[in-house]
């Protein structure tokens, strides 16, 4: 029997609130050719008997994976995947019916294309409507994602696709060895940056990334997500990420510093600016507090690696 054309492979670890619906989602494309692979990323709740209930349906495989962290279970949907094409959905998303044939097609319209992503809106908990604090720019950390109605190339590895709707070439991730397990969700810890690593890799080999309007998927919200207490933590890993992302780039040392502290001052002036404007005064605060996330990693990694700064030092 020939491999399937997509593998859809959803990475889960103790979600099975939104579980169901996601993968029903992927049994559901209008698509003809794929298999649909859920890792079970050492979950502890109903996540094996929700799979389970549905494991009679031909194009569903379950994995089991011990060790936590989402990289490391997308390499292990990855390794099992038969596809030439590896979809990701998120555990808490639910793809549109046309998710597969809008990503398929983009690739094979394009021999160059390495990743792909899609359009991503917000499904609100019932009853809850967005909080007078939140901005446009901070509903994209719940996952929101649009760059409009037509295809976009990304040169920007800042505009790079959500993982929660996200395609990459197999050959491609066999190609730089994988999602970093440094990068990415580890347990309830917010690591992130590892699309936007893919991104740098990808246009750095000449490869291209697009955005895909019609490859549209919706991402509930949890309602415990909508508090300031998680943006803030958020942001505070995504600094911790962007200093990690640095030193794959070769670009630690002392002018992090600076960097952080330019950012950290301007965040904060940013935020003073608007005290008349809930969202955009907690926007910029969330910023602000995340560049305290980044010049701590910073700063830890200076003390752990004292040479760091001599060669920096040496070389300006």
């Amino acid at each position: 029997m020939a491999d399937p054309k997509i593998s859809a492979i959803i990475c889960t670890h103790n979600r099975d609130r939104y579980l169901g619906a996601a993968i029903d989602s992927l049994l559901d494309q209008n698509f003809s050719d794929y298999e649909v692979l859920v890792v079970d990323n050492a979950s502890t709740d109903l996540t094996r008997s929700i799979v389970e209930a549905r494991l009679p349906h031909p194009r569903l495989r379950y994995l089991y994976e011990s060790t936590l962290g989402l990289s490391t279970a997308r390499n292990t949907g990855a390794m099992a995947a038969k596809g030439a094409l590896l979809s990701y959905l998120d555990d808490d998303a639910e793809a549109s019916r046309g998710w597969l044939t809008a990503l398929y097609q983009a690739y094979q319209t394009n021999s160059k294309l390495a990743i792909a992503g899609g359009k991503v809106t917000l499904i609100w908990p019932q009853g809850m409507s967005p909080p007078r604090w939140l901005s446009e720019e901070l509903s994209s950390n719940l996952g929101a994602y649009d760059l409009g109605d037509s295809l976009v190339y990304i040169k920007h590895p800042g505009l790079t696709p959500r993982g929660l709707n996200y395609s990459i070439r197999k050959d491609f991730l066999e190609q730089i060895g994988g999602f970093d397990p440094n990068l990415g969700r580890v347990g309830k810890n917010l690591l992130s940056n590892e699309e936007l690593h893919m991104t740098q890799l990808a246009l750095k080999a000449g490869w291209q990334v697009a955005y895909l309007p019609d490859a549209l998927a919706a991402h509930n919200v949890d309602p415990a997500r909508l508090r300031q207490a998680w943006f803030l933590s958020r942001s505070w890993w995504q600094g911790i990420s962007e200093c990690y992302r640095e030193q794959l780039a070769g670009r630690t040392g002392p002018g992090q510093l600076s960097r952080g502290g330019e950012r950290f001052v301007r965040g904060l002036y940013k935020t003073c600016k608007h005290l008349d404007d809930p969202a955009q005064r907690f926007e910029n605060f969330v910023y602000t507090y995340g560049q305290v996330g980044y010049l701590s990693s910073v700063i830890r990694g200076l003390l752990l690696n004292p040479t760091t700064v001599k060669q920096s030092t040496q070389s300006t």
